[in-house]
Protein backbone atom coordinates (compact mmCIF):
# COMPACT_ATOMS: atom_id res chain seq x y z
CA UNK A 1 0.00 0.00 0.00
CA UNK A 2 2.82 2.14 0.81
CA UNK A 3 4.44 1.64 -2.65
CA UNK A 4 0.98 2.02 -4.07
CA UNK A 5 0.88 5.67 -2.14
CA UNK A 6 4.12 6.64 -3.95
CA UNK A 7 3.39 5.71 -7.51
CA UNK A 8 0.30 8.18 -7.11
CA UNK A 9 1.78 10.78 -5.69
CA UNK A 10 4.03 10.56 -8.39
CA UNK A 11 1.43 10.70 -11.00
CA UNK A 12 -0.18 13.52 -9.01
CA UNK A 13 2.91 15.38 -9.21
CA UNK A 14 3.17 14.93 -12.74
CA UNK A 15 -0.47 16.20 -13.54
CA UNK A 16 0.27 19.47 -11.49
CA UNK A 17 3.01 20.16 -13.66
CA UNK A 18 1.20 19.24 -16.67
CA UNK A 19 -1.45 21.89 -15.33
CA UNK A 20 0.63 24.34 -14.28
CA UNK A 21 2.93 24.48 -16.66
CA UNK A 22 0.63 24.86 -19.90
CA UNK A 23 -1.28 26.93 -17.58
CA UNK A 24 1.62 29.57 -17.03
CA UNK A 25 3.69 29.04 -20.21
CA UNK A 26 0.98 28.23 -22.91
CA UNK A 27 0.37 31.31 -25.31
CA UNK A 28 -1.60 31.66 -28.36
CA UNK A 29 -0.91 35.79 -29.00
CA UNK A 30 -4.28 36.77 -28.74
CA UNK A 31 -5.45 39.61 -26.33
CA UNK A 32 -7.52 40.72 -23.70
CA UNK A 33 -11.39 41.19 -25.00
CA UNK A 34 -14.51 43.00 -23.85
CA UNK A 35 -17.78 40.96 -22.69
CA UNK A 36 -21.24 40.68 -21.33
CA UNK A 37 -21.64 38.24 -18.75
CA UNK A 38 -24.57 36.79 -17.94
CA UNK A 39 -25.53 38.83 -15.45
CA UNK A 40 -25.26 41.47 -17.87
CA UNK A 41 -22.08 43.63 -16.61
CA UNK A 42 -19.01 44.22 -18.40
CA UNK A 43 -16.26 41.58 -18.42
CA UNK A 44 -12.57 41.58 -19.86
CA UNK A 45 -11.63 37.86 -20.65
CA UNK A 46 -7.92 37.15 -21.05
CA UNK A 47 -8.18 35.74 -24.57
CA UNK A 48 -4.88 34.05 -24.51
CA UNK A 49 -3.69 30.42 -23.63
CA UNK A 50 -5.12 28.08 -21.75
CA UNK A 51 -7.58 30.62 -19.73
CA UNK A 52 -8.34 33.02 -22.32
CA UNK A 53 -11.93 32.02 -21.44
CA UNK A 54 -11.68 33.34 -17.70
CA UNK A 55 -11.76 36.60 -17.26
CA UNK A 56 -8.48 38.90 -16.99
CA UNK A 57 -9.09 38.80 -13.22
CA UNK A 58 -9.32 35.16 -12.26
CA UNK A 59 -6.53 34.39 -15.48
CA UNK A 60 -4.18 36.59 -13.43
CA UNK A 61 -4.87 34.92 -10.19
CA UNK A 62 -4.45 31.24 -11.67
CA UNK A 63 -1.63 31.87 -14.04
CA UNK A 64 -0.05 33.55 -10.58
CA UNK A 65 -0.87 29.94 -8.70
CA UNK A 66 0.64 27.85 -11.40
CA UNK A 67 3.52 29.93 -11.43
CA UNK A 68 3.74 29.07 -7.25
CA UNK A 69 3.06 25.50 -7.90
CA UNK A 70 5.65 24.98 -11.03
CA UNK A 71 8.19 26.84 -8.97
CA UNK A 72 7.80 26.19 -5.77
CA UNK A 73 5.24 23.62 -4.99
CA UNK A 74 5.84 20.79 -6.71
CA UNK A 75 9.73 20.57 -6.17
CA UNK A 76 9.18 20.92 -2.29
CA UNK A 77 6.63 18.27 -3.43
CA UNK A 78 9.45 15.84 -4.88
CA UNK A 79 11.44 16.46 -1.98
CA UNK A 80 9.39 15.31 0.81
CA UNK A 81 8.29 12.61 -1.48
CA UNK A 82 11.82 11.15 -2.16
CA UNK A 83 12.14 11.69 1.56
CA UNK A 84 9.64 9.79 2.60
CA UNK A 85 10.55 6.86 0.17
CA UNK A 86 14.11 6.70 2.80
CA UNK A 87 12.58 7.24 6.03
CA UNK A 88 9.13 6.05 5.86
CA UNK A 89 8.78 7.35 9.28
CA UNK A 90 5.26 8.79 10.57
CA UNK A 91 6.36 12.63 10.44
CA UNK A 92 7.53 12.41 6.61
CA UNK A 93 3.86 10.48 5.73
CA UNK A 94 2.13 13.57 7.59
CA UNK A 95 4.07 15.96 5.29
CA UNK A 96 4.08 14.12 2.02
CA UNK A 97 0.23 13.93 3.06
CA UNK A 98 -0.39 17.07 3.57
CA UNK A 99 1.05 17.84 0.13
CA UNK A 100 -1.35 15.09 -1.44
CA UNK A 101 -4.40 17.38 0.54
CA UNK A 102 -2.80 21.19 -1.06
CA UNK A 103 -2.93 19.63 -4.71
CA UNK A 104 -6.54 18.30 -3.88
CA UNK A 105 -7.48 21.92 -3.07
CA UNK A 106 -5.71 23.30 -6.27
CA UNK A 107 -7.46 20.35 -8.72
CA UNK A 108 -10.51 21.18 -6.82
CA UNK A 109 -10.06 24.97 -7.72
CA UNK A 110 -9.11 24.11 -11.22
CA UNK A 111 -11.91 21.63 -11.83
CA UNK A 112 -14.81 23.53 -10.74
CA UNK A 113 -13.32 26.73 -11.04
CA UNK A 114 -12.03 27.33 -14.54
CA UNK A 115 -13.57 27.78 -17.45
CA UNK A 116 -13.88 24.56 -19.56
CA UNK A 117 -10.92 24.23 -22.03
CA UNK A 118 -8.67 21.61 -23.10
CA UNK A 119 -7.07 20.98 -20.13
CA UNK A 120 -10.65 19.28 -18.59
CA UNK A 121 -10.08 16.02 -18.52
CA UNK A 122 -6.45 16.81 -17.11
CA UNK A 123 -8.41 18.61 -13.78
CA UNK A 124 -10.84 15.77 -13.83
CA UNK A 125 -8.01 13.06 -13.48
CA UNK A 126 -5.61 15.28 -11.32
CA UNK A 127 -8.84 16.24 -8.99
CA UNK A 128 -10.11 12.12 -8.91
CA UNK A 129 -5.99 11.17 -8.40
CA UNK A 130 -5.66 13.32 -5.54
CA UNK A 131 -8.92 12.27 -3.49
CA UNK A 132 -8.19 8.70 -3.24
CA UNK A 133 -4.32 9.32 -2.58
CA UNK A 134 -5.56 11.57 0.12
CA UNK A 135 -7.76 8.52 1.52
CA UNK A 136 -4.66 6.10 1.12
CA UNK A 137 -2.42 8.47 2.95
CA UNK A 138 -4.90 8.90 6.19
CA UNK A 139 -5.25 4.94 6.21
CA UNK A 140 -0.99 4.60 6.22
CA UNK A 141 -0.72 7.48 8.63
CA UNK A 142 -3.18 5.56 11.60
CA UNK A 143 -0.43 2.90 10.78
CA UNK A 144 1.72 4.07 13.14
CA UNK A 145 0.91 5.38 16.32
CA UNK A 146 1.49 9.18 17.53
CA UNK A 147 3.49 9.37 20.84
CA UNK A 148 2.97 12.87 21.93
CA UNK A 149 5.39 14.84 23.97
CA UNK A 150 3.68 17.22 25.55
CA UNK A 151 0.13 18.96 24.89
CA UNK A 152 0.21 20.95 21.76
CA UNK A 153 -3.25 22.64 22.15
CA UNK A 154 -1.63 25.85 24.41
CA UNK A 155 -3.78 28.93 24.53
CA UNK A 156 -1.67 30.42 21.75
CA UNK A 157 -2.57 27.85 18.78
CA UNK A 158 -6.60 28.22 20.23
CA UNK A 159 -6.68 31.93 19.41
CA UNK A 160 -4.54 31.27 16.49
CA UNK A 161 -6.94 28.33 14.92
CA UNK A 162 -9.62 30.68 15.82
CA UNK A 163 -8.54 33.04 13.85
CA UNK A 164 -8.01 31.18 10.83
CA UNK A 165 -11.75 29.85 10.73
CA UNK A 166 -12.92 32.99 11.45
CA UNK A 167 -10.44 34.76 9.14
CA UNK A 168 -12.00 32.54 6.46
CA UNK A 169 -15.46 33.98 6.77
CA UNK A 170 -14.62 37.32 7.39
CA UNK A 171 -12.75 37.61 3.84
CA UNK A 172 -15.71 36.06 1.59
CA UNK A 173 -18.74 36.36 3.59
CA UNK A 174 -19.38 40.36 3.45
CA UNK A 175 -19.07 39.43 -0.33
CA UNK A 176 -21.82 37.27 -0.19
CA UNK A 177 -23.96 39.18 1.98
CA UNK A 178 -23.50 42.39 0.19
CA UNK A 179 -24.77 41.04 -3.34
CA UNK A 180 -28.09 39.32 -1.52
CA UNK A 181 -28.52 42.41 0.02
CA UNK A 182 -28.52 44.23 -3.43
CA UNK A 183 -30.31 41.22 -5.03
CA UNK A 184 -27.20 40.96 -7.51
CA UNK A 185 -24.94 39.08 -8.60
CA UNK A 186 -21.31 39.27 -6.96
CA UNK A 187 -18.97 41.41 -7.75
CA UNK A 188 -16.06 39.66 -8.97
CA UNK A 189 -18.79 36.77 -10.40
CA UNK A 190 -17.63 37.70 -13.84
CA UNK A 191 -18.20 34.47 -15.90
CA UNK A 192 -18.43 31.98 -13.28
CA UNK A 193 -21.77 30.94 -11.71
CA UNK A 194 -19.96 30.95 -7.88
CA UNK A 195 -16.80 31.12 -6.43
CA UNK A 196 -15.13 27.63 -6.02
CA UNK A 197 -12.84 29.89 -3.39
CA UNK A 198 -15.88 30.28 -0.94
CA UNK A 199 -17.26 27.18 -1.54
CA UNK A 200 -13.75 25.12 -0.16
CA UNK A 201 -12.48 27.61 2.49
CA UNK A 202 -15.79 27.96 3.72
CA UNK A 203 -18.24 24.72 3.46
CA UNK A 204 -14.95 22.35 4.49
CA UNK A 205 -11.80 24.37 5.10
CA UNK A 206 -12.83 26.40 8.34
CA UNK A 207 -15.40 23.88 9.65
CA UNK A 208 -12.43 21.35 9.72
CA UNK A 209 -10.02 23.61 11.62
CA UNK A 210 -13.00 23.56 14.39
CA UNK A 211 -12.74 19.93 14.33
CA UNK A 212 -9.31 19.62 14.67
CA UNK A 213 -9.60 22.10 17.60
CA UNK A 214 -12.40 19.57 19.03
CA UNK A 215 -10.32 16.64 18.82
CA UNK A 216 -6.79 18.33 20.11
CA UNK A 217 -8.95 19.07 23.09
CA UNK A 218 -9.92 15.80 23.27
CA UNK A 219 -6.36 14.47 22.78
CA UNK A 220 -7.44 12.50 19.80
CA UNK A 221 -4.88 11.37 17.15
CA UNK A 222 -7.30 12.67 14.50
CA UNK A 223 -6.86 16.33 15.90
CA UNK A 224 -3.01 16.19 15.35
CA UNK A 225 -3.43 14.70 11.69
CA UNK A 226 -5.85 17.59 10.71
CA UNK A 227 -3.63 19.83 12.69
CA UNK A 228 -0.76 19.44 10.51
CA UNK A 229 -2.82 18.89 7.05
CA UNK A 230 -4.40 22.66 7.77
CA UNK A 231 -1.29 24.02 8.75
CA UNK A 232 0.68 23.12 5.92
CA UNK A 233 -2.12 23.92 3.52
CA UNK A 234 -1.92 27.62 5.09
CA UNK A 235 1.67 27.88 4.49
CA UNK A 236 1.52 26.76 1.35
CA UNK A 237 -1.32 29.33 0.56
CA UNK A 238 0.69 32.05 2.40
CA UNK A 239 3.07 31.01 -0.68
CA UNK A 240 1.17 31.39 -3.44
CA UNK A 241 -0.89 34.64 -2.99
CA UNK A 242 2.40 36.60 -3.22
CA UNK A 243 2.37 35.08 -6.76
CA UNK A 244 -1.22 36.03 -7.25
CA UNK A 245 -1.35 39.30 -6.86
CA UNK A 246 2.22 40.54 -8.58
CA UNK A 247 0.06 38.64 -11.50
CA UNK A 248 -2.49 40.66 -10.83
CA UNK A 249 -0.81 43.73 -10.84
CA UNK A 250 1.37 43.05 -13.76
CA UNK A 251 -1.98 42.64 -15.54
CA UNK A 252 -3.12 45.90 -15.01
CA UNK A 253 -5.70 45.41 -12.35
CA UNK A 254 -5.83 47.93 -9.47
CA UNK A 255 -6.43 45.94 -5.60
CA UNK A 256 -7.52 48.56 -2.99
CA UNK A 257 -5.55 48.80 -0.11
CA UNK A 258 -8.13 47.20 2.05
CA UNK A 259 -8.08 43.66 -0.06
CA UNK A 260 -4.76 43.86 0.15
CA UNK A 261 -4.94 43.50 3.95
CA UNK A 262 -8.19 41.37 4.16
CA UNK A 263 -7.33 38.94 1.49
CA UNK A 264 -3.45 38.68 1.01
CA UNK A 265 -1.83 40.37 4.15
CA UNK A 266 -3.54 38.71 6.57
CA UNK A 267 -3.40 35.30 5.39
CA UNK A 268 0.30 35.92 4.54
CA UNK A 269 0.82 36.34 8.54
CA UNK A 270 -1.61 33.52 9.43
CA UNK A 271 0.74 31.92 7.35
CA UNK A 272 4.24 32.67 9.02
CA UNK A 273 2.50 31.84 12.19
CA UNK A 274 1.29 28.45 10.34
CA UNK A 275 5.21 27.39 10.17
CA UNK A 276 5.69 28.13 13.42
CA UNK A 277 3.10 26.17 14.55
CA UNK A 278 4.04 22.93 12.54
CA UNK A 279 7.59 23.09 13.29
CA UNK A 280 6.24 22.84 17.32
CA UNK A 281 4.13 20.09 16.22
CA UNK A 282 6.63 18.18 14.68
CA UNK A 283 9.04 18.83 17.00
CA UNK A 284 6.57 17.41 19.52
CA UNK A 285 5.76 14.31 18.22
CA UNK A 286 7.55 10.94 18.76
CA UNK A 287 8.46 8.25 16.07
Amino acid sequence: MNKIFHVLTIFIILLAMVSSGLGLFFITGEESIDFINQYGNNVILYGDGIYKNDSLFMASIFRGTDCAVFFIIVPIAILILILDIKRNTMKTKLLLTSMVVFFLYFSASLAFGVKYNVLHLVYILFFGVSFYTLILGYKLIKTYPINKSKNILTVGLKIFLTLIGLSLFIAWLPDIITSLTNDKSLELIHVYTTNITYVLDMGIISPLIFICMYNLSKKNDIGYILLVLNLTLLIIIGIILPFQTLFQVNAGIELPLEVLISKVGIFIILAIFAVFYNIRLFKSLNE
